[in-house]
């Protein structure tokens, strides 16, 4: 199939490509999930012996923002489309 595209579609697709984008695998996932959970047990067994486990975080996937990027707020302007009882109010300076 690689073989059927020109040279030129080759070039802007692996121009723009975005691995973090990319679906994963099987295998990448249940690697993922292996990682995961050898980790957890790392942080159970610093617990069970008295320690301070280091903070847990997943590995990223594709897809699932990481939980340290702070969600967006909404501005005021956002709200006002959205609650039909909001659109007549005065801006707040």
């Amino acid at each position: 199939m690689r073989n059927d595209v020109p040279d030129d579609a080759m070039a802007q697709a692996s121009s723009e490509y975005r691995p973090d984008k990319a679906a994963w695998s099987r295998i990448e996932t249940f690697m993922a999930q292996l990682v995961d959970e050898l980790r957890l047990s790392r942080s159970v067994a610093i617990a069970a012996a008295g320690g301070k486990p280091p903070e847990f975080r997943p590995v990223p996937r594709p897809g699932i923002p990481p939980k340290s990027a702070s969600p967006k707020r909404m501005t005021d302007e956002m709200r006002r489309e959205l609650d039909p009882r909001m659109r007549d109010q005065p801006k707040e300076a």
